[in-house]
């Protein structure tokens, strides 16, 4: 995603990708496994399908208009095969899974990237703009996911990678309704992994703070404005509304990191990815430790007396 980077100084952190126990070794690919990614026509979608595809591997690329993915498919014609996808239309996510699988067998790894952002302070966001993040960025990802979880519990096996945020962990201002799909998404997520890990089916959140991607170039902006939100949201709005590229996220890095996680023995629930994320979950976190703190004693006494 592009939020813009806050004025901190995180600290550096380790290598990730030297510490994570692997199941198979990092930089080689199965010729087996298919990936099915939703969002492929830019950003990490299309990182990811092409680090996936330069491994060996087979992917299903998906994006709304299917002649964004042509370009991957016309590089890995033996490997891509590629569908129009509005998530959005369950109808048309359930046909175009099984057409997938008709094609390429079976799916080991599901990849819901699909989704964009909506910039304007809670009270200015219409409803129908609201509802249609939420559409797209929660439900979207519910009807792929529900297509194709079938198909894993019956293999007993399966991946599915849920594209988050550092905003599904904290929400700052103007970004409210994408930081609510976000928080939704991390809510679901969660429930869903521990429903589906005794079939064998294992789950990752990946929640990145400022990459270089076309986050901002997809971004609708609230039509209503509120001149008493300026001082706040104003200036979020100035900021994504100018061109990106000098976030210090790398997609390429990100898409190396994240099949890593799949071949992974034990791979996490939640994946930050960058040092900003990294800082900014546990500086909400630290905060929520001192609001109970201070509170404890009130929080307690709310219980029924013993």
């Amino acid at each position: 995603m592009g939020l813009p980077e806050r004025q901190i100084r995180p600290p550096r952190i380790m290598n990730l990708q030297r510490s994570i126990p692997v199941a198979e070794q990092p930089g080689k690919g199965r010729k087996d496994r298919v990936w099915f990614i939703t969002g492929c026509s830019t950003g990490f979608g299309a990182a990811l399908a092409q680090e996936v595809l330069s491994r060996g591997e087979r992917a299903v690329v998906t994006s709304r208009k299917q002649e964004a993915t042509q370009s991957i498919v016309r590089s890995f014609p033996d490997q891509a095969i590629a569908f129009a996808l509005d998530v959005t239309q369950p109808a048309v996510v359930n046909q175009v899974v099984r057409q997938a699988l008709d094609k390429a067998g079976h799916i080991d790894v599901l990849v819901n990237n699909a989704g964009y952002g909506v910039v304007g302070a809670v009270e200015e966001v219409s409803d129908a703009e609201g509802r249609q993040v939420f559409e797209t960025n929660v439900m979207g990802l519910l009807h792929v996911t529900r297509a194709v979880l079938p198909h894993f519990r019956e293999r007993k096996q399966g991946h599915i990678i849920n594209m988050s945020s550092m905003t599904g962990l904290f929400a700052p201002p103007g970004f409210g309704f994408y930081s609510g799909t976000k928080f939704a998404v991390e809510g679901l997520t969660e429930a869903l992994a521990s429903e589906v890990k005794p079939l064998g089916v294992r789950v990752t959140l990946v929640e990145p703070g400022p990459f270089r991607t076309n986050f901002r170039g997809g971004l609708v902006m609230a039509k209503k404005v509120i001149n008493d939100y300026d001082p706040v949201v104003g200036p979020v709005r100035k900021s994504m509304s100018e061109p990106g590229g000098k976030q210090p996220g790398d997609p390429e890095r990100a898409a190396k990191l994240i099949v890593d996680v799949v071949n992974a023995a034990n791979p996490p629930l939640r994946l930050p990815m960058g040092d900003i994320a990294v800082q900014q979950i546990r500086n909400k976190l630290a905060a929520v430790e001192r609001e109970i703190r201070e509170w404890e004693t009130a929080i307690r006494a709310t219980n029924f007396p013993s």
